[in-house]
């Protein structure tokens, strides 16, 4: 089972850029989707949806044009699952989950920060209010991946400049604080650290100082899986290269 996590940062814009064209190179099953930056009709299109493949969406109804995920599925799904509850999360369209009998399957857009301290506290309500709904999906027995874009570095390998970051959202110490929690304390792994213990890749550069030619990258874009699911991490591969988006996407392959 291959499964790859992007962060389009418009999903039709990195279709511009042959996102679309290049992906069945990586025959993933599935294919998790973040700000796809579109409502749901604009694109349910079929220049958008790539052969062999089901599409679901679950788009912001907050503001046009803005957030949103979506999943690509060679599978057929028992249960889709848009939200989790409540509704300034919800609706801005962060969540995607698709059930398979006891496998779950989630595209999530966790809030950013950057923009100032009302977005950076609702990130932190955020934390705050899924970590027990994270305790509910392990206490389930569900094998469950979350694919996507959290928004935050977890250590000194996943982020080039880390002194100089350490007051800005993404890296700050409550954050990386939060990431203990689950990958430590709850038991959440996170596939890349697990598979590279060592590595120092990254899947997020700015569009500012030329950050990706230099490779001043942040390593935010996870699939966090249920420690179920850790036996079966089998290889990982993030693709800085062609660029279709100021992310990466993010390969992992499970036994």
């Amino acid at each position: 089972m291959k499964i790859v996590s992007f962060n389009a940062n418009g999903l039709r814009s990195a279709a511009n850029k042959g996102f679309l064209e290049w992906l069945p190179g990586l025959d993933a099953d599935f294919v998790c989707i973040q700000e796809t930056k579109a409502q749901e009709h604009q694109l349910r299109v079929p220049e958008l949806l790539p052969p062999g493949y089901t599409a679901f969406f679950r788009d912001a109804s907050t503001k046009k044009g803005y957030s949103g995920v979506g999943i690509y599925t060679r599978r057929e799904p028992d249960e889709v699952i848009t939200g989790l509850g409540w509704e300034p999360f919800d609706e801005e369209g962060r969540w995607l989950e698709l059930r398979f009998g006891k496998l779950s399957v989630v595209s999530m857009y966790f809030p950013s920060g950057s923009s100032g301290d009302e977005r950076q506290n609702f990130k932190f309500a955020c934390m705050d209010w899924i970590l027990p709904i994270f305790d509910a999906y392990l206490a389930s027995g569900r094998d469950v991946v979350i694919c996507g874009d959290w928004n935050i570095v977890h250590t000194r390998k996943d982020i080039r400049n880390w002194t100089s970051n350490q007051k800005n959202s993404g890296c700050l110490p409550q954050e990386r604080a939060w990431l203990d929690l689950l990958f430590h304390d709850r038991g959440w792994v996170d596939s890349y650290r697990h598979l590279r213990p060592d590595g120092e890749d990254y899947t997020w550069w700015s569009q500012r100082g030329a950050a990706r030619a230099k490779n001043v990258g942040w390593r935010i874009d996870y699939q966090v899986v249920t420690p179920s699911l850790r036996p079966r991490l089998k290889s990982c591969a993030i693709f800085p290269e062609p660029r279709f988006s100021d992310h990466a996407p993010y390969l992992v392959e499970y036994e």
